[in-house]
């Protein structure tokens, strides 16, 4: 049997960036203290929530090396190092573990996208070269290419294929996954509206947006699905629904930046192509905020 990874709720971590676009790494370090501190299974540097598109490829790895070494084993670090170019994946991904990275989370390819067979050729090509556990994450809304049941059956055949970070909005997918890929393949909610739903057929957790501001909520509603109190579980899921709307209203990680902001940390603004959230929009998210308890 594969070795999980993690258990609960790993943090897709902001990148903070200074007021010139610099990464702000002294701010990092604040953001790995509280994160841990609060209870939070692991940690993702360099997703999609980490602005990694924006990153050149010094800036890619020396947030990885940073949080690797301020960490320092505390919990389990895993690199974003997907890309649309395979042999591209491959020299980041490898890069990403000489520094430290646990484990690796690998978007499908982008843009060019690919076939199902061409799916299962990206993912061994970098599984074959690289010996480390390796995520698949599949994101329809921002890469245009999904991945089925079947593939994932395929792909959970290589040993170093070990999880799914699932966020295409299908839970009958899912089940399907799960009936075909069995214990060979954990999987972990990528949308944060469905965490109960996917713990609930088997999920492991969540790689989680909302954890970067509700760490110890969001841990908590893993934690409690797992002990069997489900009715605590979906609570939190419940509880939260409206500021994970307010997280998701704008393009992440726009609000979640402005969250953080807000909440007193200096996670900065986001890099170009991204903007600031509108007013009213900025408004809506204080106001969800405030219901939680997370500002006054």
């Amino acid at each position: 049997m594969k070795k999980t990874i993690f258990k609960g709720a790993a943090t897709a971590l902001i990148t903070p960036m200074n007021n010139d676009g610099s990464v702000n790494f002294e701010q990092l370090k604040n953001l790995v203290d509280s994160q841990i501190d609060a209870g939070i299974a692991a940690l993702v540097v360099c997703g999609t929530t980490g602005e990694k598109s924006t990153l050149n490829y010094k800036e890619h790895i020396d947030v990885v090396r940073a949080v690797v070494d301020y960490t320092a084993k505390r919990v389990p670090v895993i690199a974003g190092a997907g890309s649309n170019d395979t042999a591209y994946s491959a020299g980041i991904c490898q890069e990403a573990i000489d520094v430290g990275a646990d484990a690796l989370l690998m978007v499908t390819p982008y843009y060019n996208k690919t076939s199902q067979a061409g799916l299962v050729a990206h993912y061994n090509y970098v599984a074959d070269r690289v010996n480390a556990p390796i995520i698949v994450y599949n994101v329809p809304s921002r890469t245009g290419m999904n991945i089925l049941p079947e593939t994932y059956a395929e792909l959970a055949k290589h040993e170093n294929i070990v999880a799914a970070k699932e966020a295409n909005g299908d839970l009958a997918s899912v089940i399907k996954t799960r009936s075909l890929c069995g214990d060979s393949l954990d999987i972990y909610s990528g949308n944060d509206d469905q965490i109960v739903p996917l713990l609930s057929v088997g999920g492991k957790g969540v790689i989680s947006v909302v954890s970067n501001v509700a760490p110890a909520q969001t841990q908590r509603m893993c934690q409690a699905y797992f002990e069997g109190n489900v009715k605590e579980a979906a609570d939190i899921q419940i509880k939260y629904i409206g500021l994970i709307n307010a997280l998701f209203s704008d393009v992440n990680p726009i609000p979640v930046k402005e969250a953080l902001n807000i909440m007193g940390f200096e996670a900065g603004p986001c890099r170009l192509p991204l903007v600031p959230m509108s007013d009213a929009k900025r408004e809506a998210l204080i106001c969800e905020l405030k219901k939680v308890g997370l500002v006054k």
